[in-house]
């Protein structure tokens, strides 16, 4: 049960030092408490951990404008971020998560400018259709959190400019091109910036939680960490970790996501596996890769494999019958 909640909001746009706090914050949140924390990033694209950032991300582009790329660590699809957009995270212990309640502060927030916003999915917050919100999900099995944007003054240019969204996506959601899915909230009410939204957020916060919000007390943020965190975020490694030279590829839109497995197969045995995915399951994806290696390259036997990984969790049910589908379709 929630007895206290916090806030903290950073000063600072470095999206390596940004998902750092976040990362120490959900370490060390206390039994009993909810921390609402506010950030932003200065042109950067976040991918989600286990997406492919050649394919996700015009890196050239990115890179030549003095953009950044960085790898959360939720599942899900990827998002631009500039100073016209407001990130926020809902962090607590695992047997305290409450999504819905979360949702409400967002809906609250957007509400209170007189925009009718509305949770669509599981993981959008929209507005007459369109996304204002994207919002994604990680657990380390003790705590929780769950992150997302909010579009208030974004350049729409550069969201389309940076990101890669593929057609078969698009066409899922019924929509032509990226920016015809997303909406700036200053369309709908001049009021709204990131400086009225946050205060509005951190009101929302307190009516939904029935309580009185204090600041993060500085003492209890461990720099040291956040420096060694922040330097496994901008790592090489973890952006992009290594690409490996595959010579056998399947990918395929399934009802919850893309997902792409590459192949390094010798004498009809798997040597090496990658998969590449938006799935928010990210617990069950990064499984694959270690299940099929020195695998028969047999459907018989990835099925086989698919079929150890152990999970209580229905959606990862749900991501497995899925990758079997599109395996004994491909005939391997």
């Amino acid at each position: 049960m929630i007895q206290n909640i916090k806030y903290i909001i950073s000063r600072e746009y470095n999206p390596y030092n940004n998902l750092a706090l976040e990362e120490c914050l959900l370490n060390h949140v206390a039994p009993g408490e909810c921390i609402l924390y506010l950030w932003q990033n200065e042109k950067t694209v976040v991918i989600g951990k286990n997406q492919n950032p050649w394919k996700e991300c015009r890196l050239k582009e990115l890179e030549e404008d003095g953009g950044r790329l960085v790898r959360r660590l939720s599942g899900g699809g990827a998002v631009f971020h500039d100073l016209g957009n407001l990130n926020f995270t809902f962090v607590v212990n695992k047997e305290d998560y409450n999504l819905e309640k979360q949702v409400k502060v967002i809906l609250n927030a957007a509400n209170s400018f007189s925009i009718p916003a509305e949770k669509t999915g599981r993981n959008d917050i929209t507005v007459d259709g369109k996304k204002f919100s994207g919002n994604a999900f990680y657990s380390d099995g003790k705590h929780s959190y769950h992150h997302g944007t909010i579009l208030i003054r974004v350049d729409m240019e550069n969201l389309s400019k940076y990101l890669n969204v593929s057609r078969d996506k698009l066409i899922s959601k019924g929509v032509e091109s990226v920016k015809s899915r997303v909406v700036n909230l200053s369309e709908y009410n001049e009021g709204v910036n990131v400086e009225t939204m946050k205060t509005a957020l951190i009101k929302a916060f307190s009516d939904v939680y029935e309580k009185e919000p204090t600041a993060v007390e500085p003492a209890r943020i461990n720099y040291g960490e956040i420096e060694e965190l922040s330097k496994k975020y901008s790592s090489w490694d973890w952006i992009f970790g290594r690409k490996m030279e595959f010579n056998y590829s399947i990918e395929k839109r399934l009802g919850w996501g893309n997902i792409e497995i590459q192949f390094c197969v010798e004498s009809g045995v798997i040597k090496e596996c990658m998969v590449y995915s938006d799935a928010m399951d990210v617990w069950f994806i990064s499984r694959i890769p270690a299940c099929f290696k020195n695998c028969l390259f047999t459907t018989e036997n990835l099925v086989g494999r698919l079929n150890g990984i152990n999970s209580d969790e229905p959606e990862s049910d749900i991501i497995r019958e899925g990758i079997i589908g599109m395996i004994q379709e491909e005939g391997i």
